[in-house]
């Protein structure tokens, strides 16, 4: 008997095709990009885990799609959701619209969401636009600091990377990679248990 039988062969392609249709949860730093210098963090070594933005990531000023900086201590006091994600990343493509429904559905409990980009801003500043005009993003986004992401990613390259941020500047909860269907209400409670948190 033949071991790649007609039934066995298509069988094969059906979970091939699968997995490709699903692809990876998430994109490591050091795959393919067009320009992705600031998530190259493979040679930082893993620390202990962050339980609070450190007071580097929250002062950087970094550069937003508007010209306006982004610091993250000015949204201290407040429910934050940080994204790190690229242009190039499907994961993240797949995750915007989430979490443009996301914002949508919690901006007026007070909930803010800052989308860096871990590309280069001069190099990817057409297509972080193009982006931002596709997805009908709405929420604050710029680029991460090459320090800001190798903070905040502690060692971990993958993106995205998601952070639900308390009021009293504590991480709620930390998310790497995407998942359609496991990921969205993930994100949702982490927003509510930061929302009703009072430290």
């Amino acid at each position: 008997m033949k071991f790649w039988s007609p039934l066995r062969l298509v069988s094969t392609l059906i979970v091939l095709g699968l997995l490709a249709a699903f692809g990876a949860s998430s994109c490591n730093s050091n795959d393919p990009a067009p320009s992705t210098p600031v998530s190259k963090t493979s040679g930082s070594a893993p620390g202990a885990a962050l339980v609070t933005l450190p007071p580097a990531v929250l002062d950087s000023q970094m550069k937003s799609i508007n010209g306006e900086p982004i610091k993250l201590s000015n949204y201290q006091g407040k429910v934050l959701l940080v994204n790190l994600w690229a242009t190039w990343c499907a994961p993240c493509r797949r995750e915007t619209p989430e979490l443009v429904k996301l914002y949508k559905e919690y901006q007026s409990r007070g909930v803010e969401m800052v989308g860096l980009s871990t590309e280069d801003p001069e190099a990817s500043a057409q297509s972080v636009q193009e982006f931002v005009r596709q997805y009908n993003v709405d929420y604050h986004v710029g680029w991460a600091s090459r320090e800001v992401a190798i903070t905040l990613m502690q060692g971990r390259g993958s993106i995205p990377q998601s952070f639900v941020i308390t009021r009293d500047g504590r991480i709620k909860k930390r998310f790497i990679g995407f998942h359609p269907v496991d990921t969205p209400p993930k994100l949702k409670e982490a927003i509510e248990e930061a929302l009703v948190d009072n430290g």
